[in-house]
């Protein structure tokens, strides 16, 4: 059979590794790929939000099955345009992608159906958000409401930065249209949560939990970034907290995007914070997370393609899934000076793996037979052990292995977690 998967990041690389397992699989194409997936697929010069170009390639090649991963193509409508065409997909259509495309319809969809979330206010009008803002607790949350690259997310501890927040949405439309709508929303405190899950729109089942780093520096300090390491399990998440989190968010928005006519089937991503008050929503992804599914997918012991044909089939609930019992860490190796200003068109050098081991590529091209550095986060070094202080110690050596000019880590991926287990 062969596959398409629409995306060129680490996450993308993450799912090819794991699709390549199904001895069913002769051909993966990666549109467009990157320099590191090239060793495992073969890379289609195809923009992922090309979706015409995108649809043609899949008829043309005889796609038996395609993977649409990032959040622009499934909300432009990726998925329908594959369907449509006779080729069955992994992603959501584009009218229940909108369930990350607008942070308005999620929050207004938590509030009609009483899904526990932050309390907020919509505002198009400046005056209007400006005025709400000076009664609003501090600190305060404010979204632009569509997608922005990860960056339409302000936590103003300040009046002044809720102020210069909201002129620069609404105003100075520093995110175009994604900011013709912005959320003030109340800040929530606890432990976040990372919870990816299959679901065909009945059926949700989800994945191993997880844990990210968002902050450039160690200890939390530094420029929020698409995410700097993650481990799996996330030890605040108990099965006590899972069962909640089931009844109360995970059932009820598969069953009220079902009832909106907008039936989700794919991998919905649920962002949590465990808040005093119980778990509640911070956000929803239309899809896996970067760099989360790095270190879910290698947990997962059931064939990933079986799966995701299951869940585009409408067949969930008779696909038995299961995971390994140990934990995952991945520690990501980034450009110095990413998220911001940052050198790129260093060569790479990677190691020989262990069997519990992986590199997942995310910025690098493939240039005269080598593989050079090409964007900010540029791959993640994942390990798999036993046990979670192994894994972040397997992951951290797997690390130091790897040499590029200007490369960069955080030196604290997972203590939390570990903290977190000490605890308990």
């Amino acid at each position: 059979m062969n596959l398409l998967v629409v995306g060129g990041g680490g996450r993308e690389h993450a799912i090819i590794q794991k699709l390549k397992e199904n001895p069913s699989v002769t051909q993966i194409y990666a549109l467009p790929g990157n320099g590191g997936i090239a060793q495992n697929a073969q890379c289609v010069p195809i923009a992922a939000t090309d979706i015409p170009a995108i649809t043609d390639f899949a008829v043309k090649h005889h796609i038996g099955f395609a993977v649409v991963a990032p959040d622009d193509p499934l909300v432009l409508g990726a998925t329908d345009a594959l369907e449509d065409a006779g080729i069955p997909v992994f992603g959501p259509r584009k009218n229940a992608a909108i369930i990350e495309g607008s942070k308005v319809f999620a929050k207004q969809l938590m509030q009609k159906y009483h899904i526990p979330t932050a309390a907020y206010g919509v505002f198009t009008n400046l005056k209007e958000a400006l005025d709400y803002m000076e009664d609003a607790p501090l600190p305060t949350v404010i979204k632009a409401d569509g997608l922005a690259l990860g960056k339409g997310v302000i936590i103003a501890q300040t009046r002044q930065e809720a102020r210069n927040a909201l002129r620069s949405m609404l105003e100075d439309k520093i995110f175009g249209e994604s900011g013709n709508r912005v959320i003030i929303e109340e800040y929530l405190t606890g432990p976040e949560v990372s919870v990816l899950s299959f679901t065909d729109g009945e059926t949700v089942v989800p994945m191993v939990s997880s844990m990210d780093h968002k902050r450039a520096k160690d200890g939390d300090q530094g420029l929020n970034t698409g995410g700097m390491g993650t481990v799996a399990p996330n030890p605040y998440y108990t099965p006590e907290i899972a069962q909640i989190c089931m009844d109360t968010i995970f059932l009820p928005t598969i069953r009220a995007m079902k009832a909106e006519g907008r039936p989700f089937r794919g991998c919905l991503y649920f962002g949590l914070m465990l808040t005093p008050e119980g778990p509640k929503v911070i956000e929803y992804n239309c899809r896996f997370g970067d760099p989360e599914t790095q270190v879910v997918l290698p947990l997962l012991e059931t064939d990933l393609l079986t799966v995701m044909q299951a869940t585009a089939a409408g067949k969930l609930a008779q696909t038995p899934i299961s995971w390994k019992s140990g934990s995952a860490c991945c520690v990501v190796l980034a450009s110095e000076g990413y998220p911001t200003h940052y050198e790129k068109g260093f060569p790479i050098t990677l190691p020989q793996l262990a069997g519990d081991e992986h590199i997942f590529i995310a910025g690098a091209k493939e240039e005269n037979g080598r593989l050079i550095t090409s964007g900010g986060r540029v791959l993640g070094a994942v390990s798999v052990k036993d046990s979670l202080a192994a894994a972040i110690q397997g992951a951290y050596d797997l690390a130091g292995r790897i040499q590029f000019d200007n490369a960069y880590c955080r030196h604290d991926i997972g203590q939390k977690a570990l903290a977190a287990k000490e605890e308990c």
